[in-house]
C-alpha cells in the first residue's frame, strides 16, 4: 500500500467545487496520505478548512494499519470536527509481521472516545493472493467481534469479495451499524444489503463513466441507509478523475447523487448529515 500512497500524494489537487447550501460530511477519508504530515499539522488544518469552505464540516478519518490508526486517533484528538475509525486493512492484515500484536493495538485504540468505528476491515480478493485469504478472513472476523464488543460501527472494505463478505457477516452476526465503504456492488447486492439494514456509502466512483451498476444501486438505497465519502486521496470524482482527492470534493459527488436519485440536493445533504451523526455519534 505504501507505494500506491506515495504515487497519490504527487497528484495535482482537484479544484474546489461550488459550496453546498446545507452542511454535510465526508464519511471516509485518509488525510494523512493527502498531507504526509503530523496529525495536528497546519497542512491537515488546510484540508479541513478547504472542506468547510464548501460546506463539508465533519470528516471521519479511517484507519488501515496499526501505526496509521494511531495517526487517526491523534487527528480526532486534534480537530473537533474529526472522528476516527481504526483497523487493519484486509490487504495489510495478511502481511504484517505480527498480526496478533497489531490486532491488540487496534483493540486498545478502539476504546478511545473519539474512535467511533472499526474500519476499514473486510475482504479484498483482488490484491490478496489465495494463500493469504484465510488470514485475511480471520482478521475480518476479529474486527467484527471487536465492533460488537465496543458497540461501534463496522466499516467494510469489499473488493472482488462480495459474496464472501456478505456470508461472513451472516455467519458472525453483523454489528448493528455496518457500513459498506466505497460501495462497489450492483443493484442485486444493494437489495440484499438494504434488507439487512446495512449502510451503503458511495464515493467518486459513482460519477465514473464505467460505473452504471453503481448508479442503478444508488437509486435503490433508502435515505436512512445512505452515506457519502471521498476515500481521499483516491477516487476524485469526475470531471477531475485522477486528481488528488480531498474531503472538499464531497459536494461534487452529492450533486451527482442527487441528480441520479432525482432528489433535492438540500434534502439529501441534510439526511446524510443526520445519518452520519446517528452512525458515528456527535462530532463535537
Amino acid at each position: 500500500m505504501a507505494d500506491r500512497h506515495n504515487r497519490d500524494i504527487d497528484r495535482q489537487l482537484a479544484p474546489l467545487p461550488e459550496p453546498l447550501n446545507v452542511k454535510c460530511v465526508d464519511a471516509h477519508a485518509h488525510m494523512e496520505i493527502v498531507t504526509n504530515t503530523a496529525a495536528d499539522s497546519p497542512e491537515v488544518g488546510k484540508v479541513l478548512a478547504d472542506a468547510r469552505s464548501v460546506g463539508i464540516d465533519r470528516v471521519v478519518q479511517v484507519g488501515y494499519s496499526a501505526e496509521q490508526s494511531e495517526w487517526c486517533v491523534q487527528a480526532a484528538e486534534s480537530w473537533p470536527n474529526v472522528l476516527a475509525a481504526v483497523a487493519l486493512h484486509p490487504n495489510e492484515a495478511p502481511v504484517v509481521d505480527n498480526l496478533e500484536k497489531d490486532l491488540a493495538v487496534i483493540e486498545r485504540l478502539a476504546q478511545h472516545p473519539r474512535v467511533r468505528a472499526i474500519g476499514e476491515t473486510g475482504l479484498d480478493f483482488f490484491r490478496t493472493e489465495v494463500e493469504l485469504q484465510e488470514k485475511q478472513k480471520y482478521s475480518f472476523r476479529r474486527h467484527i467481534a471487536l465492533a460488537k464488543k465496543v458497540n461501534k460501527a463496522l466499516v467494510i472494505h469489499d473488493r472482488d469479495a462480495h459474496r464472501a463478505v456478505l456470508d461472513t457477516l451472516l455467519e458472525e452476526g453483523a454489528p448493528e451499524k455496518t457500513v459498506f465503504h466505497c460501495y462497489s456492488g450492483d443493484a442485486e447486492m444493494a437489495r440484499e444489503c438494504i434488507a439487512n439494514g446495512y449502510i451503503l456509502s458511495f464515493a467518486g466512483t459513482l460519477t465514473f463513466k464505467n460505473a452504471p451498476a453503481l448508479r442503478e444501486a444508488v437509486k435503490l438505497v433508502p435515505l436512512e441507509l445512505l452515506l457519502v465519502e471521498t476515500d481521499s486521496p483516491f477516487l476524485a470524482p469526475m470531471p477531475h478523475r485522477g486528481s488528488l482527492n480531498t474531503p472538499a470534493q464531497i459536494p461534487t459527488i452529492l450533486r451527482f447523487m442527487a441528480e441520479e436519485r432525482d432528489e433535492d440536493l438540500d434534502t439529501l445533504c441534510a439526511a446524510i448529515s443526520q445519518n452520519a451523526e446517528r452512525i458515528f455519534g456527535s462530532f463535537t
